[in-house]
């Protein structure tokens, strides 16, 4: 695991505990079974667009780590067949001298920029690093808290940061609806981060990034994004629908 120093087996997880059939799913896989479930409630459309019934849905979403799923429409009586990837490794793109800037910071430190080390906490620390030094400042050792909440003499760092992360995120969502799963039914942003911004993301340059994609802005216009913002968690209703699913194809 990318994010975590520990590791197991499932097929020895299994047999300890005397089980027939034992599944592990991604956080995100649970979290894109349970798209089709939410109440309107559960949801907040930023920007317009509308959803196309029976088309692919997206996820993405800043956590721990950086989560990418989606849901494809499937055949023969099944409701939906869930993405399982690691799209959050992909190589990071700058859309602007500054961006551009940042990354090269981020490729210095780590060899590989990738998408995960800028949208995500930890990426939200990275941002706030590689800025400060590019302003010629000596970041202090913060994380993510408080690098979003930070005032004084480094807030210009920080809100940079925290706006920085916000427009990587929007970039890397169009590359996802548009690459990945085609998102016509919508897509979903979920993770840790965003559902706490609130009406900020609305502030934002989040909608523009997603849709400024030159001859592809029409398109991606009429895609729907939505921040899942469930009071309980909706990947817990995902890993339900996945054992109901593994029941039902258990003979």
């Amino acid at each position: 695991m990318t994010n975590h120093d520990w590791q197991f087996s499932i097929e020895g997880v299994r047999a300890q505990f005397g089980m027939d059939r034992f599944l592990v799913i991604n956080d995100f896989t649970a979290l894109a079974l349970a798209l089709p479930a939410l109440a309107p409630a559960d949801v907040r459309q930023v920007g317009s667009g509308a959803p196309v019934a029976h088309s692919p849905l997206g996820l993405i979403g800043p956590g721990t780590g950086l989560g990418v799923s989606g849901l494809l429409p499937a055949r023969g009586g099944r409701g939906a067949i869930p993405i399982n990837g690691e799209g959050g490794h992909v190589t990071l793109a700058g859309a602007s001298t500054l961006e551009d800037a940042v990354i090269a910071r981020l490729r210095a430190r780590f060899g590989h920029a990738s998408a995960e080390r800028a949208i995500s906490g930890p990426g939200l620390v990275n941002l706030y690093v590689a800025l400060c030094e590019l302003q010629g400042a000596n970041p202090e050792p913060y994380d993510a808290a408080a690098v979003s909440a930070r005032s004084g003499p480094w807030r210009r760092c920080a809100l940079r940061a925290g706006r920085g992360s916000l427009l990587f995120a929007a970039r890397h969502g169009g590359w996802q609806s548009r690459t990945v799963a085609r998102a016509r039914g919508g897509m979903y942003i979920g993770g840790g981060i965003v559902p706490r911004l609130g009406e900020r993301i609305d502030r934002s340059a989040f909608r523009e990034r997603f849709e400024a994609k030159g001859r592809f802005r029409d398109y991606l216009r009429g895609i729907p994004t939505y921040v899942v913002q469930a009071s309980t968690s909706p990947a817990l209703l995902g890993a339900a629908r996945a054992l109901e699913d593994l029941q039902e194809t258990t003979p």
